[in-house]
């Protein structure tokens, strides 16, 4: 157990975030994301919610202020402009932590992304939507 760290943040989880450098991604996924089939690394928190990791993950990781979308979550199939009450739930997560609102991605972009992403980590989010990735920035001195 370390102090002042979310028990969520495994070994597992903390030895990606530190190997991850400047502009790399990582997905939060769902518990319906095809995880194991997309993810070059992956790191598995069932039974924990997409929004309490994300919560965990900001506690220790910058997000990257050189581009217009740090955070990007996935498009509802159909409607584009729906927001789901787990993408809610990401935007006020994000603004607690001084980021900007997540952009959105079309289904199958994020799928892309997500595969092509450092690391994915597999949650036990049960909402849909429940899936966010975020680009790694700088820690500033």
């Amino acid at each position: 157990m370390l102090k002042n760290l979310s028990p969520l943040l495994s070994a597992d989880l903390l030895h990606v975030l530190a190997s991850m450098g400047h502009g790399d991604e990582i997905a939060l996924v769902d518990a319906n994301f095809p995880a194991t089939t997309n993810a070059r690394r992956l790191v598995s928190l069932p039974g924990v919610d997409a929004t309490r990791v994300l919560d965990a993950v900001l506690s220790v990781l910058p997000l990257d202020d050189f581009v217009p979308d740090a955070a990007c979550t996935m498009q509802v199939v159909g409607d584009a402009s729906a927001v789901p009450p787990a993408v809610q739930d990401f935007a006020a997560t994000l603004a607690r932590h001084g980021e900007k609102p997540p952009a959105s991605l079309e289904r199958f972009a994020f799928y892309a992304r997500a595969a092509q992403a450092f690391a994915v980590v597999a949650t036990g989010e049960t909402r849909l939507y429940g899936n966010i990735l975020l680009k790694k920035g700088v820690v500033r001195s």
